[in-house]
């Protein structure tokens, strides 16, 4: 469900386990979030995914996807926990006292505890992108990505999967197309959910102002190349972006071409871009009033 407090010193809009009819606009930190989710085509159970948009009093953004381990009783549950265990977190901070990177990290740790204590031996992925006044940084624990693409094409950041695929991709052990058709890349080794969750913080990414960010579940990435990817999300209106990150996944996740990846699963993700005219200020700000 998506909501608002605007007595809070920040605004959320959490996407919790729906099946969204189109991707939706948020206007935020300057820019144009779009997001969109929806579960597995021909899936009667609930979609497990979820994602949150975070918007603070100083113009700083959080940006958030969760994808629930899917085939684990209660992966639903574990999104929609994590979430909203990063809404309480914000609007707990004293903005005084503590920058948003903090406030990020302890989101992380909050929603471990609350996935735990549902008691249901659940997890979920969390990827999450703090936007600060001109800079972009990572984090994330799980195979959710996190990506970042100039105008041209050129890949500026983009998160390892913590799964053991993906370790293999990163050591040059495996390469993109093999991971692509890999028996194991359903696994994953680092998730909210684990007495011994590991948190992945990125460094900060200076915005050029034709960057694009994209947060996306696995049915995204499982479905589609790196490079497809790239090519549809560097350039144009992101609602037609959206629309056809939508478009081409559908395609892929009904098919049966031995040559493309093919994987049914719910989809989930937020591109985002500087709206034109917003420059960024060229100083990174981490005291956020969230």
């Amino acid at each position: 469900m998506s909501s608002v407090n605007p007595s809070s010193t920040h605004s959320s809009r959490l996407f919790s386990c729906r099946d969204m009819p189109e991707p939706k606009a948020v206007e935020v930190a300057g820019g144009t979030a779009v997001v969109f989710s929806t579960r597995c085509p021909g899936k009667v159970t609930g979609n497990e995914d979820g994602a949150a948009v975070f918007e603070f009093q100083d113009g700083s953004a959080v940006l958030a996807v969760a994808d629930g381990l899917g085939g684990v009783a209660g992966g639903e549950q574990a999104s929609s926990a994590t979430l909203e265990a990063l809404r309480r977190t914000f609007r707990a901070t004293d903005p005084k006292r503590t920058n948003l990177r903090s406030a990020i990290i302890d989101g992380f740790e909050q929603a471990n505890q609350a996935v735990l204590n549902l008691g249901l031996r659940t997890a979920t992925t969390l990827a999450v992108l703090e936007l600060n006044h001109g800079y972009a940084r990572p984090y994330h624990a799980g195979d959710s990505m996190i990506l970042a693409t100039g105008g041209r094409g050129k890949i500026k950041m983009e998160t390892m999967s913590h799964s053991p695929v993906g370790y293999a991709v990163a050591a040059g052990v495996l390469d993109a197309e093999e991971a692509m058709h890999h028996e194991d890349r359903h696994l994953v080794s680092n998730v909210v959910g684990m007495n011994d969750m590991r948190i992945d913080v990125g460094p900060g990414l200076k915005l050029a102002p034709l960057d694009t960010m994209l947060l996306a579940s696995d049915g995204l990435v499982d479905n589609l190349h790196l490079a497809e990817i790239v090519q549809l999300i560097r350039k144009g209106k992101l609602k037609k972006v959206a629309a056809l990150l939508v478009s081409e996944v559908e395609k892929r996740m009904v098919g049966d071409s031995i040559h493309e990846p093919s994987k049914p699963d719910d989809l989930t993700f937020i591109v985002w871009r500087r709206n034109a005219g917003n420059s960024a200020n060229g100083k990174i700000t981490l005291n956020a009033k969230n």
